[in-house]
């Protein structure tokens, strides 16, 4: 959560009507049409109020969707003892979200906010589960010796999260085989690594 400013002590039924309202807000408008003033109308406080415990709008979304009044679907990775495989299996359901409007306007929504304020972008990253599997995953195919010990699984993580951000900004359909090339791209041309399968 936002840590608190000083001043008026902060009412918990306030705090969730107006992260309530975000959520409904961005669902019904989009990030473009999102105002304070309306969340602030659709909660029943005053603006102000908003601005004394949330510095600015994205603030106020990375609330939203940490505390669950935001729902971003998030396929996780499994480990099953091969990497390659892992990876397609998460991959292939994440890149198959751009099918979803509702997950790729979210999507794009969040890369708004996170553009807007680095402190949110990485509270954002922070948050998401699956980029916390995903890098406990790769931490532990390095162990097993199925990836190089140089492997930068940060780069990794870039690479597979990356593409699935880059194809929502760009409304683009998902193709069978694209998760598996993609997986296959990274781990052979970057890595160098048994693991992959040209």
């Amino acid at each position: 959560m936002t840590e608190r400013r000083r001043g008026a002590v902060r009412s918990e039924k306030a705090r969730v009507a107006i992260l309530q309202a975000t959520a409904a807000q961005l669902a019904e408008r989009g990030w473009d049409q999102l105002t304070i003033e309306g969340i602030a109308a659709d909660a029943g406080v005053g603006k102000p109020t908003i601005y004394r415990w949330w510095p600015s709008k994205s603030a106020l979304i990375a609330d939203a969707l940490l505390e669950g009044a935001i729902v971003l679907p998030t396929p996780l990775p499994a480990d099953t003892g091969d990497l390659r495989a892992d990876l397609v299996a998460w991959l292939e359901p994440t890149l198959g979200l751009t099918e979803n409007p509702e997950a790729t306007a979210l999507t794009r929504y969040l890369v708004a906010a996170a553009a807007e304020d680095a402190v949110v972008g990485h509270r954002l990253d922070e948050a998401n589960p699956a980029t916390r599997l995903l890098a406990e995953r790769l931490a532990v195919a390095q162990e097993r010796g199925e990836l190089a010990p140089t492997a930068s699984i940060e780069l990794i993580i870039d690479a597979l999260i990356g593409a699935f951000i880059l194809r929502a900004l760009r409304r683009a359909e998902y193709q069978p085989g694209q998760a598996a090339a993609l997986v296959d791209a990274v781990l052979f041309e970057q890595l160098g690594t048994a693991a992959a399968r040209g």
